[in-house]
């Protein structure tokens, strides 16, 4: 059963996809039923081989099904830093892949014809005070000097693309765009089964282990042999594997959603219906859909919510970018949960032969986990990948991962006040 959302009453259908209840083979076994598993097993399955993905509730019950649908290009860090992490080769690969991953995933969308409310209008990373508006204006440098369609924001212009005189500068990147997600993922389930995957809802894998020169995933109803198997289990991960769950930190981030505002009141807010996040200490992120309902995001509770009391300051931040939405009705609030990483890149392992892991997207999943979706298919298939395949390295201390995010959360909230 979905957790209550906006997104769980207005996607589209799910196909049934019953749980696994006897033992099978196949070449490829995919644990996980988001944006990188479906990605994984569309693209193995549309280059012919045998695939088989398991996934504990249904595809698109995790974040994949309950972000903020924003479809946004790019790395957490600067693209300069990527080239000097990662070097010229590897780096330039790693930046043509995150920012051109929106094409890929609306090019997706065309070709499998996904009703999934998909509008290519932009990106909008907006700065809250002076110095965010100049650590955006150096971003936004970086990507025009490498001719990607990007452009800088003065306070004026960005004010007219949000009706708010919140920001100091922004950068709008046009590849960006927003979906609504659990349709995204919906369709992606759908044409990779008809494509040939075989996809088994309610179907937790409950241990992994060699068997000869394969793998064995179990069940509780059945097993899966293969050749190969992919942990895409992003913010859900578990003890499949050792040191997997402890390498990535979990972080619920929250969204809470108005009924329909007026049409002069939204074309107001936001007439280029691009998505926006602030570039803060502490993100908030927002759009609207095509409705026009208003859709804030942000951090909250590192605990699954089901309405928007828990989130309040979201609401108030809205009435706060816009006093002409106070009495607006909010309908419904819910959250999922991320994964971030501690160097903030996501993490491509193959911590033993034929076993491959992709996760860790830092709050751009929609885009990033449909592109590490394919790279993992990739590499099943013997070609070229664009991110580095590193070890696993579990962070220290983290089973104290609550306290430290709500400490995180309250400092960047403090800084984010004081304009530090």
């Amino acid at each position: 059963m979905l957790p209550p959302s906006l997104y769980a009453e207005t996607a589209i259908p799910a196909m049934p996809t019953p749980p696994l209840t006897r033992e099978t083979r196949a070449e490829v076994c995919v644990i996980g039923g988001g944006f990188t598993g479906l990605s994984c097993a569309l693209h193995l399955a549309e280059a012919g081989r045998d695939v088989i993905l398991i996934e504990a509730e249904e595809p698109g019950w995790g974040a994949s099904g309950r972000n903020g649908g924003q479809v946004n290009p790019g790395l957490k860090p600067d693209p300069d830093q990527v080239i000097a992490d990662h070097g010229e080769d590897l780096g330039g690969r790693m930046l043509e892949l995150s920012y051109g991953a929106p094409d890929a995933v609306f090019e997706l969308i065309r070709r499998h014809q996904i009703q999934c409310e998909a509008r290519q209008e932009g990106t909008i990373r907006a700065a809250i005070d002076a110095n965010n508006a100049e650590a955006v204006r150096r971003t936004a440098e970086q990507c025009a000097r490498r001719g990607w369609p990007v452009e800088y924001l003065d306070a004026d212009a960005i004010a007219k693309l949000t009706g708010t005189s919140r920001y100091a500068g922004a950068m709008l990147d046009r590849r960006g765009g927003d979906v609504q997600p659990l349709s995204y993922a919906r369709g992606l389930a759908r044409a990779a089964m008809q494509a040939g995957a075989r996809v088994h809802g309610g179907t937790p894998a409950t241990a992994l282990a060699q068997a000869g020169d394969a793998w064995r995933v179990t069940t509780p109803n059945g097993s899966v042999t293969a050749a190969h198997v992919v942990l895409a289990t992003n913010g859900y991960t578990g003890d499949l594997w050792p040191g997997l769950r402890q390498s990535v930190v979990p972080v619920f981030s929250s969204i809470a959603a108005t009924a329909p505002l007026d049409e002069a009141v939204a074309r107001k807010i936001m007439p280029l219906r691009a998505s926006l996040y602030d570039a803060g200490n502490i993100t908030v992120y927002y759009r609207l859909d095509q409705k026009n309902r208003l859709l804030m995001g942000g951090r909250g509770p590192q605990r699954p919510i089901t309405d928007t009391q828990p989130i309040q300051y979201l609401k108030d931040y809205a009435e706060r970018l816009w006093p002409e939405i106070r009495g607006v009705a909010w309908t419904h609030g819910w959250n999922g949960q991320l994964a971030m990483t501690k160097d903030h890149y996501p993490h491509l392992h193959e911590p033993a032969p034929r076993l491959l892991a992709g996760l860790g997207y830092n709050g751009r999943g929609v885009a990033m986990g449909t592109a590490m979706g394919r790279q993992l298919a990739r590499r099943i298939l013997g070609e070229r990948v664009d991110m580095p395949v590193t070890p696993i390295r579990p962070i220290a201390f983290h089973r104290f991962w609550r306290i430290g995010v709500a400490a995180k959360v309250m400092e960047g909230r403090l800084r984010d006040r004081l304009g530090l």
